[in-house]
């Protein structure tokens, strides 16, 4: 299954975060880099952790870990 544009971004701006601070940013730097609300956000993050890009979880929303760091080529 295909990314979203958007969803695609925010995987990107983590991955190109972690590079350069080594580590993921947070939901807050991450709504501000989107201009999204957090409720988008959460459903954007858990729709790339079910996709397996991820690991994330709403009750640690700030520990993201990197599974994946490109869309896969179907």
């Amino acid at each position: 299954m295909r990314l979203l544009d958007i969803e695609r971004k925010v995987l990107r701006i983590i991955c190109n975060y972690d590079i350069v601070w080594n580590m993921p940013p947070t939901i807050e730097e991450l709504c501000i880099k989107t201009g999204r609300d957090l409720k988008d956000l959460t459903e954007i993050l858990s729709h790339l952790n079910k996709e397996n890009y991820i690991e994330w979880s709403e009750y640690k929303p700030s520990d993201i870990i990197i599974l994946e760091r490109w869309e896969r080529r179907e």
